[in-house]
């Protein structure tokens, strides 16, 4: 069973670094190169890990990954909610619309994408990971959480990613104060400059936040006058993700 649970965090390790040398991998987990590399090789002969073309000595993720993970979702309750909604609200805006789903208290994991139609956007790749405190989709989720769970996320220590970037605990818990007050989380160069977004939570039966549903647009579109109006439409289409979604 530990070999088993080394390969998988292995292998999400990969993925979050890639593409990664042994000798990176060796540093991060602390265990031998010797049972790093029969790891790699492991995964690399069921399909899950490959080595980079342009350079052998580094590992990224292989096929296997790449068709498991939209067949997952596309069979999942969630995608299956969230789908026709992400395209509507993308015709309305004209803008970028990405479903995240929260990562434990860790971060806010992209699992869907809906792109505009401008030349110049916004990209997050399926999987990419984000902050919690950083972003509209982590302050939509957090201020949905119970306050032991919020005190437990406030305890740590919150990442400065720029000038915008909400640090302190106390800051962080009146902003998503007015986030849950107001029904949607506005990320203004919070966590990545010139990225801009407006989030809402999609809830379970009682309340606990599944996912978060965003409109990611470049600064240069971003205009606050705008943000009740987008911010409506946003948290109108959670609230129907929410509807659609089996209880």
């Amino acid at each position: 069973m530990k070999s088993v649970t080394r390969s998988l965090r292995v292998l999400e390790a990969v993925a979050q670094h890639q593409p990664v040398t042994v000798g990176e991998l060796t540093k991060l987990f602390g265990l031998p190169k010797s049972t790093v590399q029969r790891t790699l090789v492991t995964l690399a002969e069921a399909g899950w890990l490959r080595a980079n073309r342009k350079d052998t000595t580094r590992w990224e993720i292989g096929a296997r990954v790449l068709a498991v993970r939209p067949a997952a979702l596309q069979g999942s309750s969630l995608f299956a909610a969230a789908r026709e909604p992400m395209i509507r609200l993308r015709d309305q805006v004209n803008e970028t619309i990405h479903l995240s789903v929260p990562d434990a208290l860790h971060s806010m994991v992209v699992v869907d994408r809906v792109d505009c139609a401008h030349a110049v956007r916004t990209f997050h790749a399926i999987g990419d990971t984000s902050p919690l405190h950083a972003t509209a989709t982590g302050h939509a989720v957090l201020a949905h959480l119970a306050k032991s769970e919020l005190d437990e996320f406030t305890a740590g220590t919150l990442k400065e990613y720029g000038e915008e970037t909400i640090t302190d605990p106390g800051e962080l818990r009146a902003e998503l104060r007015r986030v849950k007050d107001r029904g949607y989380a506005v990320n203004h160069n919070q966590y990545l400059q010139g990225v801009c977004a407006i989030a809402a939570p999609v809830l379970d039966g009682d309340g606990v936040p599944l996912a978060a549903v965003a409109a990611s647009l470049p600064e240069s579109r971003f205009a606050s006058g705008l943000l009740p109006e987008l911010g409506r439409m946003v948290t109108d289409t959670a609230a129907e993700i929410t509807a659609r979604h089996p209880r």
